[in-house]
């Protein structure tokens, strides 16, 4: 893994708990997600796509491929866009430790039902970024012992670009679990917002108390990817100042 300043763990006395220091700042401002499902698996595509974000302000990439039948075309995918990406932003595979461990990007996304977060920083080290999706208030309660870098809370609206069965949550529950999650783990853990977001409300869901958007075919559907990112990230930055946070915790 190859982003910098590390994490530690420390057992809490009595009750065994694994629970995070400091961690690794990451910045959620414009997250964008390449997911195969959406976007199709052409690696050359993928990786042009990845840039064109960065290029317009993405601060975080991830790839997602929910229905992975052929993990050596993934990997390729992979080292394709942290190849194109250079490091200027951080790049995350979604659920597959083995692959963001292969691939050499710098961690890993991680939903409710995947391997927990305490066997993933194990597995990853110290100095990887590790994200987890939060869909409840009982499950942002519980953020306050794990291991992670950034929790993502959603789906806030809903969308066509990943069967939820799940409701969306909408503005008012948002503020809710980012209430509790503030609660769980105070101000320094940063909190993304994702599905259903564009550019139409985007400001809405940093002013619920959001950190940043992450998106999917609002950023890399239909063209024009570096500036549908310089938009929205100008947007997300606005709503941030407006707020009076800064937009890396």
């Amino acid at each position: 893994m190859s982003i910098g300043a590390g994490q530690e763990r420390r057992q809490d006395a009595g009750i065994g708990l694994s629970r995070p220091s400091a961690g690794i700042a990451v910045d959620l401002r414009l997250y964008g997600i390449l997911d195969v499902g959406v976007l199709g698996g052409d690696a050359a595509a993928l990786a042009a796509l990845a840039a064109e974000a960065v290029a317009g302000g993405a601060t975080l990439l991830q790839y997602r491929d929910k229905d992975l039948t052929d993990a050596r075309a993934a990997l390729a995918r992979i080292r394709a866009i942290h190849a194109a990406v250079a490091g200027r932003a951080p790049l995350l595979v979604n659920d597959r430790i083995d692959l963001a461990l292969a691939a050499g990007v710098e961690g890993v996304h991680l939903g409710q039902s995947d391997l927990h977060p305490d066997e993933a920083r194990r597995l990853l080290g110290p100095r990887a970024i590790i994200g987890l999706t939060v869909k409840t208030g009982a499950q942002a309660d519980e953020l306050y012992r794990l291991p992670i870098d950034y929790a993502c809370i959603g789906g806030v609206f809903a969308t066509a670009s990943k069967d939820n069965p799940d409701p969306p949550v909408g503005l008012d529950g948002l503020q809710r679990i980012v209430f509790r999650a503030r609660l769980a783990r105070g101000q320094a853990l940063p909190l993304g917002a994702i599905a259903g977001i564009d550019a139409s409300n985007a400001a809405s869901v940093i002013r619920a108390g959001a950190d940043g958007v992450a998106l999917i075919g609002a950023l890399f559907k239909g063209g024009a990817t570096e500036a549908k990112a310089r938009d929205l990230r100008a947007r997300v930055d606005e709503a941030l100042g407006q707020r009076g946070t800064a937009g890396t915790r």
